[in-house]
């Protein structure tokens, strides 16, 4: 289908099934407008050609605060806000990616190698993405695309992975015919941020992004983690989720973000074990007096948040999966709890004058408590926190919430249930 024919089926209804399932009935005609315009920008970019549409998501973390890098469990779910792109088929091997937020280097895939001069840049992700198709016989092969992503970077929805998972299944659409799977193109999209890129981190992020809705993720075996769809339909819950950014400043917290994994892996060393998920609570207690005098009191607290968010993981699935709603809420406030009191993620010791995301998550109680939750969301120490509102209270939350922290700075999230989509 030609870019103006694109245009006309955008306008009409042929697509509203498609925008209903990513978005949700009540952002349509929003969307189509957003889409009408990424059309008109790749016409003026590649004329009227042959072309299709494609969405990936962002993800939310919901629970699991820090887990995934112990190869315990989280819970997640894809998000309404992705990264949206018309896409258009080339006969040369290049792939040439398009975006007015940024700008990057056309990627030729007949040189699949590392380059040291694309570390920490998108072509790296690119690049490594198409090799990791290759290395396992998957086709890869040239494409020009328009992009634009409404996932905030530096809030924990995980732009990046949505770019990855946006790349791995338009080449699964174009030269795979859809065989390509979720888990496969998630495991692609670590393998090139980890191998390419130069930046080590778990799966769950692209997996969260590639499977769509609700999924857990029992991370214990490294090469093989078990992925579960969580049948719960959140649309009907009476809950919106908000993510709040609080605008803290993210600089020079590499260092806080770094010595959780550090302190939880020494730990785990006091049993002869690398990662805490090999390690029981019952062990862990018994050892209390070590773990404290070989690596200090902050690294057993951070322990024991992990110990018990990991299994916490269980049962708010198992709430999730028989529809309640009550035990779910107070798992996700324990789970909050745990990260602000043993964690320790929710402002950075080095620097205790700036806590915006405590002032959130305070301002979120006052409000919520006894009909809602709230929790700090992903990494910590900056960025955003996480709360499971009243359809009745939205209004009142957010204005809350963004007369203390700017206007924009809530997010009202819908969960998605479809992963990387080709609409058209």
């Amino acid at each position: 289908m030609k870019l103006s024919e694109l245009k006309a089926a955008v306008s009409s209804d042929l697509l509203q099934n498609q925008l209903e399932l990513l978005y949700g009935a009540e952002h349509v005609q929003a969307q189509k407008e957003r889409y009408l315009k990424l059309i008109a920008r790749a016409s003026d970019l590649y004329g009227d050609r042959e072309a299709c549409l494609f969405s990936a998501p962002g993800r939310t973390e919901v629970g699991g605060n820090h887990t995934d890098h112990q190869l315990g469990r989280v819970l997640a779910a894809s998000i309404d806000l992705d990264a949206a792109a018309v896409v258009v088929p080339e006969e040369k091997p290049v792939i040439t990616y398009h975006s007015d937020a940024f700008e990057v280097k056309p990627v030729d895939l007949e040189d699949l190698s590392q380059k040291p001069e694309e570390v920490n840049t998108t072509e790296s992700l690119i690049r490594g993405i198409a090799a990791r198709y290759h290395e396992l016989g998957y086709g890869i092969g040239g494409f020009s695309c328009y992009a634009e992503s409404d996932v905030l970077p530096g809030s924990g929805m995980s732009s990046s992975a949505a770019f990855e998972i946006l790349i791995a299944e338009i080449l699964n659409e174009l030269y795979n015919d859809g065989r390509v799977s979720a888990e496969e193109q998630a495991k692609a999209g670590q393998f090139a941020e980890n191998v390419y890129f130069g930046k080590a981190s778990g799966l769950m992020d692209q997996m969260a992004c590639s499977v769509g809705g609700f999924i857990t993720i029992d991370f214990r075996h490294r090469e093989a983690p078990v992925v579960r769809k969580v049948p719960f339909d959140f649309d009907r819950s009476g809950y919106r989720i908000i993510l709040t950014d609080c605008r803290a400043s993210h600089a020079d917290l590499s260092e806080e973000y770094s010595r959780i994994p550090s302190e939880m892996k020494a730990a785990a060393s006091v049993f002869g074990e690398e990662v805490l998920s090999r390690v029981s609570l019952e062990e862990f207690l018994a050892k209390t007096d070590e773990v404290r005098k070989q690596c200090g009191d902050r690294a057993w607290l951070r322990a024991y948040h992990f110990l018990k968010e990991t299994d916490r993981v269980l049962e708010e699935v198992n709430a999730l999966e028989h529809n309640s709603m009550e035990e779910f809420l107070k798992l996700v406030i324990e789970s909050g709890n745990s990260s602000f009191e043993y964690l320790q993620n929710v402002y950075a010791s080095s620097d205790p004058q700036h806590q915006s995301l405590a002032i959130g998550l305070a301002l979120s109680q006052n409000l919520l408590e006894g009909r809602g939750a709230w929790r700090v969301h992903g990494g910590g120490f900056a960025g955003t926190i996480q709360a499971f509102v009243p359809e009745d209270l939205t209004g009142s939350y957010i204005q809350c919430m963004e007369s203390a922290f700017g206007k924009g700075a809530c997010y009202c999230l819908r969960i998605r249930n479809a992963g990387g989509y080709r609409l058209i």
